[in-house]
């Protein structure tokens, strides 16, 4: 599976590309078999796409596409901070700071799909809160369409270790309750992903 996530990112499998698992067990002198899981688990982290009667394929990622989903997370996640913060208490800090833990330790044995699984806990459980569930299904919807290009963020070493000081500032912020440093803690990790990304994609 390293050889196919580091092939991934350095592109030499390009987006849209066919991903044959008999050509890369032959390439990479192992059987079909853990070929197989490991396409499976690069699916689930968004990195290839299965396509019914025709195979895996290297997912496509566009620039413009992330930009804009990104500068939607900005507003709504903004409101969402601004009404979930008061309500948040211990048992909730304890969640996020549980799942901020959980994000180190798989960044520390280069698991990205538990990476990806605990900062999903992290973000959204900032921003849960009993009276706004429409938004959150909106903010849901705009994870859910960019989670391969979380993945391929989360493949960079340095980005992993990046993340988790960028989630202790953030759970430094809400600790103090104030919305408005934590909105600007949210906004540069964000900020910080898409500048990377863009970098890696321009590569394409």
């Amino acid at each position: 599976m390293q050889w196919l996530r580091a092939a991934i990112v350095a592109r030499e499998l390009r987006p849209g590309a066919r991903v044959v698992q008999e050509d890369v067990a032959e390439r990479i002198g192992v059987s079909v078999v853990p070929v197989r899981e490991a396409l499976r688990v690069l699916e689930q982290e968004g990195q290839l796409t299965y396509r019914p009667r025709r195979g895996y394929f290297v997912t496509e990622l566009d620039v413009a596409d992330l930009e804009e989903i990104y500068a939607l997370r900005a507003l709504l996640e903004a409101r969402a901070v601004r009404h979930a913060l008061p309500t948040l208490d211990a048992e909730a800090l304890e969640r996020m700071e549980s799942a901020a833990r959980d994000c180190v330790v798989a960044a520390a044995a280069g698991d990205v799909a538990a990476e990806l699984e605990a900062n999903r806990r992290f973000h959204l459980g900032l921003l849960e809160a009993p009276d706004q569930p429409h938004l959150l299904r909106l903010i849901r919807t705009l994870w859910d369409s960019t989670e391969s290009y979380r993945a391929l963020y989360y493949n960079t070493p340095e980005e992993r270790d990046a993340a988790a000081v960028a989630h202790e500032r953030i759970m430094a912020a809400v600790r103090g309750g104030a919305a408005d440093p934590l909105i600007a803690e949210l906004d540069a990790h964000r900020e910080r992903a898409l500048v990377v990304l863009r970098e890696i994609l321009a590569g394409e």
